[in-house]
């Protein structure tokens, strides 16, 4: 018989329906709202489990000696990639999917800010100062612009969806090949990235870390976007040089770069990146399953499906290891 630990916050309703489809095996469930994951399992819980459905800290996986599989929450599961860290034997697989529109949203939401200088209208509002009609400058649109997209997978395809219905003209996406891909205009190898950055106005990673993406956005290809044109970063931090974009903003190149994740994570209080002018940072906070309900039915959604999957010897969707 399995044991499965429920470690999402499910409603009744859900809850049932994992009893239903699993009916022999042994529910445990302990809503679990803190994304770094779950540490007040007790013992006993922790050495019946088989199945995980959740996210624990990577050390504590060795805490579950009857292990077979693992459904993390998270889309990026490297933590638990790292060699010594999963069991093994042990099934692996992520939350890929999930998080396609509240990090697609939230990714344009900051953008629109810097295009419309909100960020600065806030910091008058502070001082309780009102400007002139003028305002601080002329505004920008997606209206007619090229958006460069780093990643071609669910967050990816929700952003462009999102970016073409406010009206940009061209939608590119970067991946393994040029294999055409839904939503995308046109889709290029990494490789090519040098030549496509300075013909882009916006650029919006969603990339895993992977070698190739490490240090991907460093100061020459920073440099080499437009001086007016938008970084944004809502996959892994590890894809921009931290130190380089806060130096190319006070120089004033780009008109401003929207940060969901950096490098080092958290940023340190003294990163020179904070006080960047027309830098934003968001606290890697864009898909929490918390923020947005249809993040947890997606997640919800997800385990189910896998678990009957499971259950029945077909193939795991996502899987890792």
């Amino acid at each position: 018989m399995e044991t499965i630990l429920h470690l999402l916050p499910l409603t009744a309703q859900q809850q049932e329906a994992f009893r239903a489809a699993a009916p022999d095996a042994e529910h445990l469930f302990l809503p679990t709202n803190d994304r770094r994951g779950a540490t007040d399992i007790p013992q006993d819980w922790r050495e019946r489990t088989t199945i995980l459905l959740g996210f624990v800290p990577p050390k504590d996986l060795k805490t579950f000696p009857n292990l077979k599989w693992v459904q993390s929450w998270n889309a990026g599961v490297d933590p638990y990639l790292v060699p010594g860290v999963l069991p093994e034997g042990v099934a692996l697989t992520c939350a890929a999917g999930a998080y396609g529109p509240a990090v697609s949203e939230h990714m344009l939401a900051m953008l629109l800010s810097i295009y419309k200088l909100l960020p600065g209208y806030r910091d008058l509002q502070r001082e309780h100062t009102w400007g002139n009609w003028a305002g601080l400058g002329p505004v920008r649109s997606l209206r007619g612009e090229t958006v460069l997209v780093g990643g071609t997978g669910d967050i990816s395809r929700h952003f462009a969806r999102l970016c073409r219905a406010l009206g940009a003209e061209t939608v590119w996406g970067l991946h393994r090949s040029d294999k055409p891909v839904e939503d995308f205009d046109r889709t290029f190898p990494l490789s090519e990235i040098d030549t496509l950055l300075p013909q882009a106005d916006v650029v919006a990673l969603a990339l895993p870390h992977t070698p190739e993406t490490a240090g991907l956005m460093d100061r020459r290809r920073l440099l080499l976007m437009k001086p007016d044109a938008v970084l944004l970063n809502a996959g892994r931090g590890s894809a921009v040089d931290c130190d380089a974009l806060a130096q190319v903003l006070t120089e004033g190149h780009l008109l401003g770069a929207g940060m969901d994740v950096t490098s080092p994570e958290p940023l340190p209080a003294d990163h020179p990146l904070w006080d960047a002018p027309r830098a934003l940072i968001t606290p890697h906070s864009a898909g929490g399953y918390n923020h947005m309900q249809v993040t947890l039915d997606n997640i919800a959604a997800l385990f189910l499906d896998n678990l009957n999957r499971f259950l029945s010897g077909q193939p795991l969707r996502s899987r890792m290891k």
